[in-house]
């Protein structure tokens, strides 16, 4: 006997994010850490209860993208907001497997240049409340250091 499915690709199609009205969403508290030698934090440094001294809190909400929140960290950080700066983003989240904490890095914005990682949201990225967020900050007379995506070849 053959079984047959009848979902439709359009039902397979993932459903788009659906806008966040701010006026009547409470916003939640994104506790963010920044370095400034273009290197997140080790994951050691979020061990037992410790987190890093670099810690701004921001009120955001679920549907910030990586450029709005760029301009949050540039207001408190007037070197930040040099033309070629790069900021880097990761999710600092609890390993439910294991003690301690994991990385995921989820995009990079740069001062001054329009990029593909400009509209990413934070819910895009399956940010859950009570995860961190860690920024890793290169001055624009720096390059970046390579991410785990890129390959040496």
């Amino acid at each position: 006997m053959a079984v047959e499915s009848r979902v439709t690709q359009e039902e397979i199609k993932k459903e788009p994010e659906k806008p966040i009205d701010r006026e009547k969403t409470c916003p939640l508290l994104l506790r963010v850490f920044t370095t400034n030698n273009g290197r997140h934090h080790r994951m050691d440094e979020f061990s037992r209860g410790n987190v890093p001294s670099s810690e701004l809190q921001i009120y955001t909400w679920m549907d910030a993208t990586l450029k709005e929140l760029t301009s949050l960290v540039k207001e408190v950080y007037p070197e930040a907001r040099k033309k070629g700066t790069h900021f880097n983003f990761a999710i600092v989240f609890t390993d439910p497997k294991r003690p301690g904490y994991r990385v995921k890095e989820i995009g990079s914005t740069m001062s001054g240049r329009k990029g593909t990682d400009d509209s990413m949201t934070l819910q895009s990225q399956k940010f859950q409340i009570g995860d961190y967020l860690d920024i890793a900050i290169t001055p624009p007379n720096r390059a970046p250091p390579p991410s785990g995506r890129m390959r040496p070849y």
